[in-house]
């Protein structure tokens, strides 16, 4: 089988990306809450985490010590995390031994 190296990098640089942007938003968001000023909402940083952000959603909470103690953030999101794996897993495996792609 012939590895897409182009593939690969474009997957890794959109996981880049996305997880950056997930930092970022924690950050801010946290920047936010100690001025008192407009949040951003909890569903934006889910979306961006289910997008593929979820690592860093992940760290920036824990780096910038902030929603740590929310339940749907302390296990929402090692929940996605552990989904996303298991798609990545499921989705190389998959067009690894399909014979049809």
């Amino acid at each position: 089988m012939e590895v897409n190296l182009e593939l690969i990098f474009l997957v890794f640089a959109y996981l880049f990306f996305i997880n950056t942007v997930g930092m970022v938003l924690m950050y801010r968001d946290k920047k936010r809450a100690i001025k008192g000023e407009w949040r951003i909402k909890e569903k934006t940083l889910f979306n961006i985490a289910l997008l593929g952000g979820s690592v860093g959603i992940l760290l920036g909470g824990k780096r910038f010590r902030h929603k740590t103690h929310h339940k749907s953030f302390k296990y929402g999101i090692p929940v996605i995390i552990t989904f996303q794996i298991a798609l990545f897993i499921f989705a190389f495996y998959f067009f690894q031994n399909n014979p049809f792609y």
